[in-house]
């Protein structure tokens, strides 16, 4: 009689271990950045003319309805690249947005946020998810409202992961206007550093850098979490609260 081979049972601690230091190492290189340039992310949007910080939520939600669309339409025409090639990619558009000063960053936003949404849609893929329902097109949009790799995150920003909104034909409006206040800021604060005289570019390719690899590991916490709730058969509160913890002792090693 042939025995059907179980599945190896999933270590739920470890995983969260590991999920939790891949969290907390994220936003490091955000603080490499900002001593880089020399300047304090509560200080950055200080340095923006008054009519730019007005318009910084409605250019968010233009950036980010440009992305969605832009980002879904090129997975038929350009594969998910590695991580390494998004950064240089990212580095390289941050250049050139800073070069020109504010002018060109702003240019550049949009375009960005293509590249970042992306990253975090080839993230849902590599964990299993079809990027081709709305629901994980939710997520990835999710993403954003983690704390941005110039902010001073203490781990309040968890919420993110298990927050929902009821799912349907305008979801990712929804959510889209729910995560443009926050980002505003933290695109905000990017678009400040590259306004940074002389030092523009090197601020562009630099926060770039930050911006790619906090988000592209902020995606992996997320849809990791999520395959890990499904495969474990675990809710995603509790496994919330649990990372919470781990963070918490993480922070006063």
């Amino acid at each position: 009689m042939t025995q059907t081979k179980l599945p190896a049972a999933i270590d739920v601690e470890a995983e969260l271990e590991r999920i939790a230091q891949l969290y907390t190492e994220a936003g490091g290189v955000g603080i490499n950045v900002l001593n880089a340039i020399g300047g304090q992310a509560e200080n950055l949007l200080d340095r923006l003319p008054a009519s730019v910080r007005k318009q910084l939520e409605s250019a968010t939600i233009r950036a980010l309805d440009h992305a969605m669309s832009a980002a879904h339409k090129s997975r038929g025409k350009v594969p998910d690249q590695a991580a390494w090639l998004n950064s240089a990619v990212s580095m390289g558009l941050g250049a050139a947005g800073g070069a020109g000063g504010l002018p060109t960053a702003l240019a550049e936003l949009p375009v960005t946020t293509t590249l970042l949404l992306r990253v975090i849609e080839g993230v849902a893929v590599e964990h299993g998810f079809d990027p081709e329902l709305e629901s994980v097109r939710f997520d990835c949009v999710q993403v954003f409202s983690a704390a941005g790799p110039l902010a001073d995150d203490d781990g309040s920003d968890l919420a993110f992961l298990t927050a929902r909104l009821a799912l349907s034909g305008k979801a990712v409006q929804a959510i889209i206007h729910k995560v443009a206040p926050r980002l505003a800021v933290v695109l905000g604060q990017k678009l400040a550093a590259q306004a940074v005289p002389v030092l523009g570019a090197v601020a562009g390719a630099a926060t770039n850098y930050a911006y790619t690899s906090y988000y592209h590991d902020m995606a992996h916490v997320h849809f990791g979490l999520r395959k890990l709730a499904i495969e474990a058969d675990v809710a995603p509160e509790d496994l919330n609260a649990r990372l919470a913890a781990k963070m918490q002792l993480l922070a006063k090693a």
